[in-house]
């Protein structure tokens, strides 16, 4: 559980809708980060990440530079679409949830959901591709 959800006392994780039916608040970019960091996840590309960084330079770096730059790409247009979202979510809250006397699951809180792990597996990649190209292989190796 994330320290926001415990901070909220919400017994869910802000990747699950029920964090948000809840009242449980958007995380920002950093604090995603942040989570990621802390728990060593790899994302959805660990392999894709691992098997370019066994090939032979120059290729190794071509290669995590691509998939780095298609990461990048992925959570620019992430965190636009969480964006709207976020104040999707916002503007129901105040037009629903002051009214509602049951507490339901909406789209909205699917939608915040879905983007808050996609943000997350985003900042996995990134930082799992960083890791990758902060050292380069000797050169030499296998001849």
């Amino acid at each position: 559980m994330t320290k926001a959800a415990q901070k909220d006392n919400i017994p869910y994780n802000p990747g699950h809708p029920w964090y948000y039916v809840l009242g449980g608040r958007v995380q920002m970019p950093r604090e995603i980060f942040n989570a990621v960091k802390a728990s060593g996840y790899r994302g959805w590309r660990e392999e894709d990440i691992e098997k370019a960084s066994r090939r032979q330079e120059p290729a190794r770096s071509v290669s995590l530079r691509k998939i780095r730059e298609a990461s990048l790409t992925e959570l620019f247009r992430d965190m636009s679409v969480c964006r709207k979202e976020a104040r999707k979510l916002r503007f129901y809250r105040m037009q629903y949830e002051a009214s509602c006397i049951q507490r339901v699951c909406a789209d909205e809180h699917v939608n915040i959901s879905l983007k808050y792990n996609h943000l997350y597996n985003d900042f996995a990649h990134l930082i799992a591709l960083d890791e990758a190209l902060s050292y380069q292989p000797d050169l030499f190796e296998g001849l």
